[in-house]
C-alpha cells in the first residue's frame, strides 16, 4: 500500500508564503511613500529658489523706456505650484528665551508699493507717473515720492520733489490710483542729450525706507519743444473708459459711425480693452483702426491688480496724459452714450462759446434700451439701435450722472465723471448748447433691442413703464441715414457678426 505524505505541511508553506510577500511589499510602499513626503519641501525651495532667480534676472533687463505704458502681468494659468511660494519668513537670528515675546513671520505682499502703467512728458519742465498702489498704506500711512533726472552726457543728476493726488475719489479696492507729478526747476533735458526719469517711491515718512526705479527714457536728439504747444495733431479726442463684458459689435459699429461723424476728420478714438474687445468687436472696429481714426489699447493685464471697475480711474488717467499735448478739447464718455447738439447748433461754435473754461459737463437725456413702437411700415432689424429706440425718461428735478469735456493741458488728473485737479474754471450749466443721450446696458444687448412695442398712439402720449414716464424723442432717428451715408464713404461697407 502506498504512504501518502502529511496532507498539511504543503498547504501550510503556501499559506505562509502568501501571507508574508504582500506585508513585505507593503512595508516597503510605506516607506517609498514616506521618503518622497520628507524630501518635498526640499524640492519645493530648491524649484522655487530657481524660479526666483530666473525672474530676477528676466525683470532686470526690462527698462520703461519712451512714453510707452507698461502694466506688469502673468498669467496665472501658467504658473505652478511651486511658483506661487514667493518668499519665506525671516529668521530670528536669536532663539526666543522669552516665553512672553512674541514673534511676528510675515509671509509675501497683500499689494505692490506702486504699479507703474505709464510715465509721460508733459511739457518742458513737467512730468507725469501714472499707476497704483496700495490703498490702506495711502490712507492709514503717508508714502511720498521723489524724482530724480539722470542725463545721459554724465553731468550731475537734477531732483524735485513730486506731487502726488489720488484721484479715484476713495472707490478703489485694494489698489488706489495714484497720479505723481514731478516738476523741475528747469527742463531736465535742455541740452537734448537724453536722459532718464527716475522716480523713489517711499513707504512711509522715514527717507530710509524705498524703492527707486526708472519710468520713462528720452533717447538723444528726442526732445522736440514743439509737441507741447499748438497747432495740435487733433482738434478732439476721445479717451475711453475699460470695455469689458460681452459687448454687441453691432452697437459698437453704430456708436463709432455716429460719433466719427460728430467729431469729423481731425478726431481720434482711443479704445482700452479689459476683456470686452471680442472677435467680432474687433471686427467692427478694424476699418476705423486702419484708416486711422482709432486705437485700441489692450490691458487686460489690469485684472491682476483689484481696483475699481476694471481700473477705470487709471485708464482715463493714463490716456489723459499719454495724449495730453494731442488735442485742444478730450471727451470722456462711455460706448452707449452719443453726444447731442440740439437746436441745429455746430461742435465748434459751442466749444468756442466754452473756450474759456478749461472743462465742461454735459447733462444726459436717459433713453429706454427696450421700448420702441409697434409700426409694421418699419423693418427693425435693419434699423440700427439709435435709431429705433426713441423713447426718453422724462422725469425732471433729479440727479444724473454727468459725462465732459476737457482741455487736457489744463489738467494734472481727471475722473471718470469730472477733474477736480485742473487749472481754470469748470462750467456746468450746458444743457441747453450740447447733451447726450445716454441707451443704458444697451451696448450688452446681442439680440434684438426692441422688446417691448408701443402703439402709435405713444407718439403724442406719456407712457408709463415699470412706473417710469417716457415720452417719445425722435432727434437721433433723424441723423441716422446720414450717419450711415458717412460710414459708407468712409470706410466702405462692412458686415458684422455677433
Amino acid at each position: 500500500m502506498r504512504k501518502d505524505s502529511s496532507p498539511a505541511s504543503v498547504p501550510g508553506k503556501l499559506f505562509l508564503c502568501f501571507e508574508t510577500k504582500p506585508l513585505v511589499a507593503t512595508l516597503l510602499a510605506l516607506t517609498l511613500v514616506m521618503v518622497i513626503w520628507n524630501l518635498q519641501p526640499y524640492y519645493e525651495n530648491l524649484i522655487s529658489t530657481t524660479s526666483r532667480c530666473s525672474a530676477a534676472s528676466a525683470a532686470s533687463t526690462t527698462i520703461a523706456t519712451g512714453n510707452a505704458s507698461i502694466l506688469p502681468f502673468t498669467s496665472p494659468s501658467s504658473s505652478s505650484i511651486s511658483e506661487k511660494k514667493v518668499s519665506t519668513p525671516k529668521a530670528s537670528s536669536k532663539s526666543n528665551a522669552d516665553p512672553n515675546k512674541r514673534l511676528f513671520s510675515a509671509y509675501g505682499k497683500a499689494a505692490s508699493l506702486f504699479v507703474l502703467m505709464g510715465a509721460y512728458r508733459g511739457g518742458p519742465r513737467t512730468f507725469a507717473v501714472v499707476g497704483l498702489a496700495s490703498k490702506p498704506l495711502h490712507v492709514y500711512g503717508r508714502p511720498w515720492y521723489k524724482c530724480e533726472w539722470v542725463s545721459s552726457n554724465g553731468t550731475a543728476s537734477l531732483r524735485a520733489k513730486a506731487f502726488k493726488m489720488l484721484p479715484d475719489w476713495g472707490y478703489g479696492r485694494v489698489y488706489t490710483v495714484v497720479v505723481v507729478n514731478c516738476t523741475f526747476p528747469e527742463n531736465p533735458n535742455l541740452d537734448n542729450a537724453g536722459g532718464m526719469l527716475v522716480l523713489r517711491a517711499y513707504y512711509g515718512e522715514s527717507p530710509r525706507k524705498f524703492e527707486k526705479f526708472t519710468v520713462l527714457e528720452e533717447q538723444p536728439g528726442s526732445y522736440d519743444e514743439s509737441k507741447y504747444r499748438p497747432p495740435y495733431q487733433y482738434e478732439y479726442l476721445y479717451c475711453g473708459s475699460s470695455l469689458y463684458g460681452n459687448l454687441s459689435a453691432a452697437r459698437i459699429r453704430e456708436w463709432m459711425a455716429y460719433h466719427a461723424w460728430f467729431f469729423g476728420p481731425k478726431s481720434h478714438f482711443v479704445f482700452h480693452d479689459a476683456g470686452g474687445v471680442s472677435p467680432a468687436v474687433r471686427a467692427a472696429l478694424a476699418p476705423w483702426v486702419r484708416a486711422g481714426w482709432a486705437t485700441i489699447q489692450d490691458i487686460r493685464g489690469q485684472a491682476e491688480f483689484d481696483g475699481y471697475y476694471y481700473n477705470q480711474f487709471l485708464v482715463v488717467n493714463d490716456c489723459l496724459h499719454r495724449y495730453r499735448h494731442s488735442a485742444n478739447w478730450t471727451f470722456y464718455f462711455d460706448v452707449d452714450e452719443y453726444i447731442y447738439l440740439p437746436d441745429g447748433r455746430t461742435l465748434e461754435s459751442v466749444l468756442e462759446e466754452f473756450s474759456d473754461y478749461t472743462q465742461f459737463t454735459i447733462e444726459q437725456n436717459p433713453m429706454s434700451s427696450m421700448l420702441c413702437l409697434n409700426d409694421s411700415s418699419r423693418n427693425y432689424s435693419r434699423e440700427w439701435g439709435f435709431e429705433k429706440l426713441q423713447f426718453r425718461d422724462s422725469r425732471t428735478r433729479i440727479r444724473r450722472d454727468r459725462k465732459y469735456a476737457i482741455q487736457a493741458k489744463n489738467a494734472y488728473s481727471t475722473g471718470v465723471h469730472m477733474s477736480e485737479n485742473v487749472i481754470g474754471k469748470t462750467l456746468h450749466k450746458t444743457e441747453t448748447k450740447i447733451r447726450y443721450y445716454h441707451y443704458h446696458n444697451s451696448i450688452s444687448i446681442n439680440g434684438e433691442p426692441c422688446r417691448e412695442l408701443l402703439p402709435l398712439s405713444a407718439k403724442n402720449n406719456v407712457t408709463w413703464f415699470d412706473k417710469l414716464p417716457y415720452v417719445y424723442d425722435d432727434n437721433m432717428t433723424k441723423v441716422a441715414d446720414t450717419v450711415k451715408q458717412f460710414e459708407r464713404n468712409a470706410i466702405g461697407s462692412i458686415q458684422v457678426f455677433q
